[in-house]
């Protein structure tokens, strides 16, 4: 037997299919039944990656007397937060309100219009955790509504108000160089200095912030920004947080350590996480970076790539409802069965901390892998040579994730949301291109030409081909994307896409008060009418940020001034709220230095001969791995014409010469044409140095 939701695409909602209780997907035909029945909504909001949904499934809504008592009084909704984003803001909004906490699973007791007037998140079914039990709540909330209906509608239009007002406070301000310190100030204040990151448990990532922090050291030559980012960067990356043995980063660290995982990976995280991986091995020049950088892509091409096209939106933490992270973890007895040689073992186990006391809570015996040791401490421990422990660790890690791929596996969510994807994409066409990985500059190019062919109107996208649209995420990281792949390949085609999706945003978008709404349209069911101005990074990146840079980049590929005027009529409304944001802001800070201080351009023009075009190529790598702040990369085949959008001295040397040659300017300063790598290098040094250009 299988309820309304046996025919979803949903992963998530699929898998409460079997459940008793009459589920229905969201969508009027809920709430007109809620009217007509005279019951108030449960509406369940979560997530096939989401532990503590599963939890609360097993527990509460697979007890067939839970089930029956909720049939009997409710009308049950249930939601997949990665498929309507849209409708999750808003509840989570409307919880927050009450509680002053959110996450998922979202437990929100909802009027017939849709309208919250009580909620919560998580709850066990009998009193525990310090949390009310499921059963007394839903008990308690059947007799308010039906004893006590004027309160009831009171808080709920309480709560609808208090949504329509939620969010940043506007404090207009001129882009500057002192708000950009505010911000970066605001950083350093929640940095930790022991472990790394930003804040204590549980520890998430925040790429933008660590990218924001390199951004300003290279501006300002200010090295307390470098230390903060170079300390984040490689504490994540030899912690549990990061996948030691197959690559990519859970969600997030639940002890400030970065030991302890949540176990579920994202990608939109791993996206991000990418490019900031980049952008450290830009601007550090540390291999080790390099190195993240291409486990994330290694994890992206074996877990989330389709073969043709594509991504899947994440892996699930557990297998089961008692599995906690068990596939990523290993006991003394799993790991020594798996590298059957004990010299092996006593490397693996010197370096990733792996003894009888292990770190997870609910089974000591389980270890998470994390960087203890590197070769060089474990060749002093042991008495081998380096080169030995290298190898052999080498080794140890190969065998140990055979052995995990013997495990059976977490469940990868293979939906193509279009706004991870196109992160994805883009991150994959950028780190490819660094990197010399093919695959990924090619898989991130055909992920970005399925979302195209997928789409009647290529201009205004879904969330995935089948699903809602009118998401401003949606249009704004595809836009962000193509301008990643303008840059690697220097086809037009991706130029005038990204122009056609932003010029589109413009005109439906657009938030009279300044920014950009959340949603093309304020129409729907329940609170969807309310439109949202998102401007934090929550934690993906905001996409009012993210428009803003975008539009910055396109002003600076083509020369029209209107890109920066409707960058600025999205930065300028909240500019003055940057240093109260802190990490959560980095995004706006971002765009907001696009705003506030000058771009640089290389460009690379590729002559006519085979060593030409060699010597382009080469040019062009090295370009796009420069870590100059707010760069813009040009690559033009000889022949083509000048480029739109050069600063005007480049304009004229544009078009001398016809062999190979590449152009740097940075403001309104201009070096020297480089006709040779060498030239080029020195370029890219002289302007790559930390400090004012």
């Amino acid at each position: 037997m299988t309820n309304r939701l046996g025919n979803s695409t949903s992963a998530y909602l699929h898998s409460a299919a079997h459940q008793p209780i009459h589920w229905y997907p969201w969508g009027e035909e809920a709430l007109a039944a809620a009217e007509r029945l005279d019951r108030p909504v449960l509406l369940d909001i979560g997530a096939v990656w989401c532990h503590w949904c599963h939890v609360m499934d097993g527990e509460s809504y697979e007890d067939p007397k839970l089930a029956d008592f909720l049939n009997q009084h409710f009308v049950c909704i249930k939601v997949d937060r990665d498929e309507r984003p849209d409708v999750d803001a808003r509840y989570q909004r409307a919880v927050q309100a009450i509680t002053r906490q959110g996450g998922w699973p979202l437990t929100a007791f909802l009027t017939p219009r849709g309208e919250v007037f009580y909620g919560g998140t998580y709850f066990p079914p009998d009193g525990k955790y310090g949390r009310p039990g499921f059963r007394s709540v839903l008990e308690q909330v059947h007799r308010l509504y039906h004893t006590e209906r004027e309160r009831v509608d009171g808080h709920a239009l309480a709560l609808r108000r208090a949504l329509a007002e939620a969010g940043v406070e506007r404090v207009p301000a001129a882009a500057s160089a002192e708000l950009l310190e505010g911000a970066a100030e605001a950083m350093a204040r929640v940095y930790d200095p022991r472990h790394g990151g930003f804040g204590t448990a549980p520890k998430f990532p925040h790429p933008g912030a660590v990218s924001f922090l390199l951004e300003r050291w290279l501006d300002t030559g200010d090295d307390s920004h470098r230390a903060i980012a170079e300390h984040t960067l490689g504490a994540m990356a030899r912690g549990g947080v990061h996948d030691q043995l197959g690559g990519g980063f859970h969600r997030y660290s639940v002890d400030e350590r970065w030991v302890v995982p949540h176990f579920e990976k994202m990608a939109y995280d791993n996206a991000a996480l990418l490019h900031a991986y980049l952008d450290g091995l830009a601007a550090l020049s540390d291999e080790a970076h390099a190195a993240t950088a291409r486990g994330i892509v290694a994890w992206i091409r074996e877990v989330l790539a389709h073969p043709d096209a594509g991504y899947g939106a994440s892996q699930d933490a557990d297998v089961g409802l008692e599995d906690d992270g068990d596939y990523f973890t290993w006991t003394v007895d799993e790991a020594r069965e798996a590298l059957g040689d004990e010299a092996l073992y006593d490397v693996a186990a010197a370096a990733w901390d792996i003894g009888t006391a292990g770190e997870m809570s609910h089974d000591p015996s389980k270890n998470v892998l994390f960087v203890a040791a590197d070769a060089a401490m474990i060749a002093r421990r042991l008495g081998i040579g380096t080169p030995v422990a290298e190898a052999r660790l080498g080794e140890a890690k190969e065998q140990l994730l055979a052995a995990r791929r013997r495990r059976t596996p977490p469940q990868v969510d293979r939906t193509r949301y279009t706004s991870w994807n196109a992160m994805i994409a883009g991150a994959l066409i950028r780190a490819g291109a660094v990197l010399d990985d093919e695959w990924a500059v090619a898989h991130g190019l055909a992920t970005l030409r399925w979302i195209r062919a997928s789409h009647a109107d290529p201009a205004a996208l879904r969330h995935n081909p089948d699903g809602v649209g009118g998401l401003l995420d949606d249009q704004v990281q595809v836009a962000a994307a193509c301008l990643e792949a303008f840059e690697v390949t220097g086809l037009d085609e991706w130029l005038a896409w990204s122009v056609a999706i932003m010029d589109r945003c413009w005109r439906d978008y657009q938030d009279p008060e300044g920014g950009l709404y959340d949603t093309a349209s304020g129409t729907g069911d329940g609170l969807l009418p309310t439109r949202l101005t998102p401007i934090e990074d929550a934690p993906s990146p905001s996409p009012n940020g993210v428009a803003a840079i975008t539009m910055a980049r396109l002003g600076a590929q083509t020369g029209d001034p209107k890109w920066a005027e409707r960058r600025d009529a999205i930065v300028t409304p909240f500019a003055g709220a940057a240093p109260q944001l802190g990490v959560h802001g980095a995004t706006l800070a971002r765009a907001l230095s696009w705003a506030a201080l000058p771009e640089s351009h290389l460009v690379i023009i590729e002559g006519k001969s085979a060593d030409d075009e060699a010597t382009a190529r080469a040019m062009h790598q090295a370009a796009l791995r420069c870590p100059l702040p707010r760069r813009v990369v040009r690559f033009v085949k000889q022949g083509t014409g000048v480029p739109l959008g050069l600063p005007a001295a480049l304009r004229t040397m544009a078009v001398a010469g016809r062999e190979t040659r590449a152009y740097a300017c940075s403001g309104n300063t201009c070096q020297a044409p480089a006709l040779t790598m060498t030239q080029w290098h020195e370029t890219l040094s002289r302007l790559g140095n930390p400090g004012p250009r």
